[in-house]
């Protein structure tokens, strides 16, 4: 049975429902029409599908753990609605140099002795500078030689720069979409959703894994969120890990008054990630201090299995260690081997 059999139907074949386990195909043509049709179905329909999806490349009860730091925070030239970084917003936040190697390496071990397999760094520019780019090469290095995977988000990339951090050891490299193409000019303006589109491109030639994903809540319509997985289930190649954010309102930027997306409607978007990328981690990334641990299950049962864990992302705040330990225990759940 072909995943076109199982999501083109509204409703799901007969057959499917006592059949033990079916491997998804991989697809590369969703529309809009198609994703939105899967997020408005039922809800135990919908998170049915996500589970056979899920489970068909996955085990469950495994959760991915990254770790996020930032390692050059504020003073971003760009205009991202959501983002506290931006040197162009009210009250953004201070500008910081980059920080040293060693004390990279040191947040990185931490991270390692947490559970962590994914050390994540973040940097606040609309790209880097080549003197920068040594020293980012310099901390992927080191933070591989701890036995971490690396993955890094420092904006706008082109070849030659894609290659330096392949060289360098680089796993991954994130760089979202946010949204839709249609309402991209309504969060962003000082780079285009083509910029964005060509930095995975380049990603991708110099042979490194893509984390890509975007955010819900941003005052997008159900449209724009089925555009936003429509767009990144129609890549050439489906990015290995998808980050799912809950826009965390923060005072000073444009949208710290956007209306609050509730959990269900939240789970919705991510069992459509799921069923449309069966094999990628989709991951639960910024706003899970806004959830509660009932949200978390709901958001898990919907194919979610990936977390960063750390009391930061990025300048948000994050749920704490003990608070993720305890929430996976009661759910049943371990962190999986990287690579599994």
């Amino acid at each position: 049975m072909s995943l076109d059999t199982l999501t083109r139907d509204p409703v799901l074949p007969r057959e499917i429902r006592t059949q033990a386990s079916w491997k998804p195909e991989i697809r590369h043509d969703w529309t809009r029409d198609e994703v939105a049709a899967l997020i408005d179905l039922p809800f135990p329909e919908l998170i049915f599908r996500a589970q056979m999806a899920h489970r068909a490349y996955f085990d469950p009860t495994r959760v991915q753990i990254s770790t996020l730091l930032s390692i050059k925070t504020g003073g971003c030239p760009e205009d991202c609605a959501y983002c506290p970084q931006s040197a162009l917003h009210e009250k953004s936040v201070k500008a910081e140099r980059l920080m040293a190697v060693e004390k990279v390496l040191t947040e990185a071990r931490a991270a390692k002795a947490a559970g962590a397999g994914r050390f994540c760094m973040g940097a606040a520019w609309r790209s880097p500078k080549e003197r920068d780019l040594d020293t980012v090469c310099a901390m992927i290095e080191g933070v591989k030689s701890l036995g971490l995977e690396t993955c890094v988000t420092l904006g706008m990339l082109d070849g030659d720069q894609s290659r330096r951090l392949k060289e360098a050891g680089l796993d991954y490299y994130n760089h979202n979409l946010d949204t839709s193409p249609e309402y991209y000019d309504k969060i962003i303006t000082t780079r285009t959703y083509q910029d964005r589109l060509d930095t995975l491109s380049n990603v991708r030639e110099a042979g490194i894994n893509v984390c890509c994903g975007g955010i819900v809540g941003m005052g997008e319509d159900e449209s724009d969120r089925a555009g936003l997985i429509a767009t990144l289930a129609s890549l050439p190649q489906h990015p290995e890990s998808v980050p799912i954010n809950l826009l965390v309102r923060v005072e000073g930027t444009p949208l710290a008054e956007a209306e609050a997306v509730d959990p269900i409607t939240f789970a919705r978007i991510v069992a459509a990630a799921r069923i449309t990328m069966p094999a990628s981690h989709v991951r639960l990334a910024a706003g899970r201090e806004l959830m509660s641990d009932e949200a978390h299950a709901l958001v898990f049962l919907a194919g979610a299995n990936s977390i960063f864990c750390g009391d930061k992302l990025l300048t948000t705040p994050n749920p704490a260690e003990h608070r993720d330990r305890k929430l996976l225990a009661n759910l049943g759940m371990k962190p999986m081997t990287e690579g599994h």
